[in-house]
């Protein structure tokens, strides 16, 4: 059970694919239909901290006006 709400819900999707993106790139194929469970603490933060790390690069070339077209 998870208490993370979506700051916006619409993005839930395109968050979910970049999750799956990001695992995929980590070494750990089938992602989205393997049990977190299983997996080493590093390694599921290795998820979150490379989507946070894009994210915050997004959002940085975004406020400079840098935004790949």
């Amino acid at each position: 059970m998870t208490n993370n709400k979506a700051v916006v819900p619409e993005a839930r999707m395109a968050l979910n694919q970049m999750k799956t993106e990001v695992a995929s790139e980590l070494g750990l194929a089938n992602y989205e239909s393997m049990d977190k469970g299983n997996l080493t603490s590093r390694q599921n933060g290795y998820v979150g901290g490379s989507m946070t790390k894009k994210l915050v690069e997004s959002a940085e070339r975004n406020l400079s006006g840098n935004a790949p077209q």
